[in-house]
């Protein structure tokens, strides 16, 4: 009996993933981890590995505390804990949950989905056999698991069988356990630069992990060009290839999925050999996408490689038919890049030999150094740790800027796409101005921080969680820089001095703290004004009246008495004092300008004479007409 076409595909298949598999044994899979510390109870204390599972959202650069649960029923996880009223949301001011589930029966992603929907936090999957730790994946894409799994947001870790042990021991004694997962060490952060690759293929028709990549891809390109724009980050593209086992190169399926006589393979995008695109043609889009990235790197533009990927899904797509070099060809030309360069690097598909760029691409499948092996398709790779969870902008946004040393993270890094909302609950402990509306509290992937802010061009100055003060030249036009004031008749008063220390100080005829208040000084009572026998005292706010009895007016610089007559006096005395004083320096003046003219005339008389009889070195010599006469 024949062998029908599915099941030929479906061998094929099968040495392709043994293949695969044989590749994974020559070098080696790293499982991904993140610390997991037990706080309490004492007997269990200390620090455990956990294995960060690749969906839901890990919490990259930061961390997450909370209580250990072990459900009484549905302890696989594997049912709606709804159904059993059982419910993990944690109380007001309460710590978050952690669900202990064993491992089994289902999917790893069911059980987190699950618990999840009850209330969890976070999901620990206790392993049921003495092994080493692995990455709980995604199951193969169907429609009843597509539909939990994009939607799981909170971060799972399986940890070791004799460690789930002690946990579950401990919460059946009645001991309250506190854990910490610690993603801050998840990924190297050792300088200000963060290179990161992407493992992705061009295919658009093999289900949701697809249609997940696609979105992605989507999504994220405007931060990626925004990073790499500004030299914070340096991007590679990879895609992965399998060779065709050597009974099979002469093969139609061979031939159908591979080139290069068999060198680089992908497969068939429909699982089916007699209908669709065929997998060379994914093999051949993947090589047209790799020297697309080199041609733009050689401009100094690797960032377009963003552009024609999107473009390429959006113009070219399989469901359409469009999926051709023709499609791609319109593609590269409307974003200006060489169309012969990439054609030149892209080589022939038919040739009897290895193609450069994707040998380049198989040897870096390959782990080295604290990477492992490549095997999981979408994988993105932050300063050589592959990163696990959902693949979604805010997600990696976070994963990228953990990789940043720390106080050198780009604006983006703290953008509200990685923000951990911590600000939302009492305000994260920090600092706050209601009345203005400014607070020290910063939500970064890292966590909240207490630090105080700047507003319009103010910088406020203090620890940030008990205190804030304004600082700097324009303060006072910020909350009156948090200083005290008040407004009475017209009139405002403020203790905010614009300087520097921005210190309050309770402005003249006030005296207190300068923040909380300033009280009017009654100079009258206090006797600091009108202090002269004639003089009557009045006092008023912020300042004081003196009047003095009868014809008498009151010099406010003596704090004394004097008569109007006295002060007429006085004044037509100065008046003529001025006069006088006036006088003197016109004729002063007079003289200076009479002796100066005098002296030039009679200098230049002399020098008319003298002339006459010697002359002088500056002036021709004078004729004698004398002389002239006697001749």
């Amino acid at each position: 009996m024949g062998v029908s076409k599915t099941w030929k595909a479906t061998i094929f298949l099968g040495f392709l993933w043994l293949n695969l598999l044989f590749q994974s044994v020559v070098g080696r899979f790293v499982v991904e981890k993140n610390s997991l510390r037990v706080v309490s109870p004492d007997d269990i204390k200390g620090t455990y590995d956990s294995a960060i599972g690749n969906f839901g959202i890990p919490q990259y650069g930061g961390s997450l505390p909370g209580t250990v649960v072990y459900p009484k029923g549905n302890q696989k996880g594997c049912r709606n804990f709804d159904d059993s009223g059982i419910s993990f949301k944690s109380k007001s001011g309460a710590m978050p949950t952690f669900v202990l589930v064993d491992r089994g029966d289902c999917f790893f992603a069911l059980k987190v989905w699950n618990a999840q929907n009850a209330g969890a936090a976070a999901v620990l999957v206790a392993d049921d056999v003495d092994e080493r730790l692995i990455t709980m994946d995604t199951p193969e894409a169907d429609g009843s698991s597509a539909k939990y799994v994009e939607n799981i947001t909170i971060p799972s870790a399986l940890i070791e069988k004799s460690f789930a042990e002690k946990l579950k021991k401990a919460v059946s004694a009645g001991e309250m356990v506190n854990v910490n997962l610690d993603w801050r060490e998840a990924v190297p952060h050792p300088d200000d630069r963060v290179e990161y690759e992407l493992w992705t293929s061009s295919n658009d028709e093999c289900g949701f992990k697809c249609d997940m990549l696609m979105k992605y891809v989507k999504d994220f390109k405007g931060a990626a060009q925004i990073l790499e724009k500004g030299g914070y980050t340096q991007f590679t593209p990879h895609y992965i290839t399998w060779y065709c086992p050597q009974a099979f190169t002469v093969s139609k399926q061979c031939k159908s999925q591979c080139i290069n006589h068999g060198r680089y393979c992908a497969p068939d995008p429909e699982q089916d050999f007699s209908t669709g695109y065929e997998g060379k043609d994914v093999v051949v889009e993947n090589l047209r996408q790799l020297c697309v990235f080199k041609v733009a790197n050689e401009t100094k533009k690797p960032w377009v490689w963003w552009d024609y990927v999107t473009d390429f899904q959006i113009r070219c797509p399989m469901k359409e038919k469009k999926y051709n070099k023709e499609c791609a060809d319109g593609v590269i030309k409307s974003l200006g890049l060489d169309l012969r360069k990439i054609e030149k690097c892209m080589g022939d598909p038919s040739a009897d030999e290895d193609n450069p760029v994707l040998k380049e691409e198989q040897d870096a499948q390959v782990g080295k150094g604290t990477r492992g092996d490549v095997t999981i398709l979408p994988t993105l790779v932050v300063n050589n740790r592959q990163y696990r969870g959902k693949l979604e902008k805010g997600a990696v946004l976070k994963a990228i800027c953990s990789g940043f040393e720390e106080t050198t993270e780009p604006a983006v890094c703290l953008s509200d796409d990685v923000e951990t909302n911590e600000c939302r609950d009492n305000n994260g402990g920090c600092w706050q101005d209601k009345a203005a509306n400014i607070t020290a509290c910063k939500d970064t992937f890292r966590g909240r921080v207490c630090e105080c802010p700047v507003v319009d061009g103010v910088q406020f100055k203090g620890d940030g969680y008990s205190s804030c003060t304004a600082s700097g030249p324009g303060r006072c036009k910020l909350n009156n820089g948090g200083c005290w004031h008040d407004t009475r008749d017209g009139h405002t008063y403020s203790a905010c001095v614009d300087n520097e220390e921005g210190k309050c100080s309770c402005p003249p005829g006030f005296k207190g703290d300068g923040v909380k208040s300033c009280e009017d000084v009654d100079e009258c009572k206090d006797k600091k004004a009108c202090q002269c026998p004639e003089c009557s005292c009045k006092n008023t706010w912020g300042s004081y009246e003196c009047s003095c009895s009868g014809d008498l007016l009151y010099i406010r610089d003596h704090d004394t008495c004097i008569s109007k007559r006295a002060r007429e006096v006085k004044s037509a005395w100065a008046a003529v004092w001025a006069i006088l004083i006036g006088l003197a320096m016109a004729g002063g003046g007079a003289y200076l300008v009479y002796k100066y003219r005098l002296r030039s005339y009679m200098d230049s008389e002399i020098r008319a004479i003298m002339a006459q009889y010697m002359p002088l070195d500056s002036q021709n010599e004078v004729p004698n007409h004398v002389s002239d006469e006697r001749a």
